[in-house]
């Protein structure tokens, strides 16, 4: 297993947190990690749903594939070496000059061993991915079969090693800055917004699930408070 690097923000240190409940909010927030791994000497990025999950050891970060996947492969029986990143844009920066616009975001880095989660323990894993993602559909759907779980695999990323760095702040400004004050200067809010379910070819008249509801509401909601911590944060700038 190789040395894990300096996860030490260098620059702008104090948008780094060592909080864990900050680290555990990005993370349940994540929909897809981007995983950096070296294969034949060659870095890759891959994209991968994720999900947070317990296993008897400690809250692990989950990534879903297939038993075919590369990095599955990979990972052997000893684990691989890898990065994951989840980051959440939250904002646009708009200053009266490119140099000093900016982005408000939360991210997270996590490094460590990938290892493939147990074969007796698969199906437990899955299901958390699926409680992370799309939470209580479990209870309106039938249960994985043998076959699928065969074919579904998971990798474990502890938690222990991981850096957090977020911005959430207004742009910079002052009545004495010398800049152009007719140009508009403050915060583009983004945030991942729910659209009108579509149903699949044979759904007939079927209702929308509780689950499929509560998910894009949930999506709603966290963009909602995202304006909501966005605004706040610029009336204090400019109280």
């Amino acid at each position: 297993m190789p040395t894990i690097p300096s996860l030490t923000v260098r620059r702008i240190r104090e948008r780094q947190s060592h909080d864990p409940a900050v680290l555990r909010a990005i993370l349940d927030e994540a929909v897809v990690a981007h995983v950096g791994f070296v294969r034949g000497g060659h870095p890759l990025v891959l994209p991968f749903l994720c999900g947070v999950g317990h296993l008897g050891d400690g809250a692990v970060l989950l990534l879903h594939g297939s038993t075919g996947g590369g990095l599955f492969l990979d990972a052997g029986a000893e684990g691989v070496p890898v990065a994951a990143t989840v980051t959440h844009l939250d904002g646009l920066v708009f200053a009266r000059s490119t140099f000093d616009s900016s982005a408000n975001y939360r991210s997270a880095v996590v490094v460590g061993n990938a290892t493939v989660v147990p074969e007796d323990r698969r199906a437990e894993a899955l299901w958390q991915v699926s409680d992370h993602l799309m939470p209580g559909r479990r209870a309106e759907v039938r249960e994985m079969t043998t076959k699928e779980v065969r074919a579904t695999q998971v990798l474990q990323l502890p938690l222990e090693h991981a850096s957090v760095k977020v911005r959430a702040a207004g742009n910079g400004e002052a009545l004495d800055d010398g800049e152009d004050h007719r140009v508009w200067a403050g915060v583009l809010p983004l945030a991942l917004r729910a659209g009108a379910p579509v149903a699949g070819d044979i759904s007939g008249d079927s209702s929308v699930d509780a689950s499929v509801l509560g998910v894009a509401e949930r999506f709603d909601r966290n963009a909602d408070d995202r304006e909501a911590r966005i605004a706040a944060i610029m009336r204090h700038t400019t109280a």
